[in-house]
């Protein structure tokens, strides 16, 4: 069973994530792979480089530079996706093919309702917190501002309608103890899912 994780900003998502993987549970973070692949030495510096002159150094892609020159133009954003995703495709299917026996996978998927991340999984764990509390979060985080965090809230699927899309919800508005049993209950539940005969078409 392939579980896709996602959770709007602040909610606790990489904390979960982290939980799945303590317990054994063999997890696809889509982002670490990209920047990865995006810093010193990665395996995209080059293609990067030559669709976007002067936008990577020897410290891999300058993220600024890089978002300057795409972000504003549809077409040369699309030219950047054309050259990461397939690498990240080929990322995913080598840790499946690595993780054939396992009875769970977790794909950690930031956008997957912005995306088309959740035509990919057999299930959606949305992590999800009171609103206060995920305001709490973002804003002791270096750098932010009440305006970032408004500007990123606006460009992602609200909570509610995540929830709501969801096959399973973890709150990670309770302690951490409470945050772990609930993972460690929704392993348990899934691999048994995932463990039962296929009794398809009886």
């Amino acid at each position: 069973m392939i579980l896709g994780l996602t959770g709007s900003i602040g909610m606790g998502k990489s904390t979960v994530a982290a939980m799945f993987t303590d317990a054994g549970v063999p997890v696809f973070d889509a982002d670490a792979e990209v920047r990865a692949m995006q810093g010193p030495g990665g395996e995209l510096i080059e293609a990067i480089e030559a669709a976007f002159p002067g936008s990577t150094g020897a410290e891999g892609v300058k993220r600024e530079a890089l978002g300057k020159l795409v972000f504003a133009d549809p077409d040369k954003l699309a030219e950047l996706e054309g050259i990461v995703h397939p690498a990240v495709g080929q990322k995913r299917a080598a840790f499946m093919a690595d993780n054939a026996d396992a009875s769970l996978l977790v794909f950690d998927i930031p956008l997957l309702f912005e995306g088309s991340g959740h035509e990919a999984v057999d299930a959606i764990l949305v992590v999800s917190a009171p609103a206060e509390v995920q305001r709490e979060r973002v804003l002791a985080r270096p750098g932010m501002t009440t305006q970032k965090f408004e500007h990123i809230l606006g460009l992602q699927v609200p909570d509610a309608e995540k929830r709501e899309r969801a096959d399973y919800i973890i709150d990670t508005g309770t302690t951490l103890e409470e945050t772990e049993d609930g993972v460690r209950a929704l392993i348990a539940q899934l691999t048994a899912i995932s463990d039962a005969p296929d009794t398809a078409g009886s």
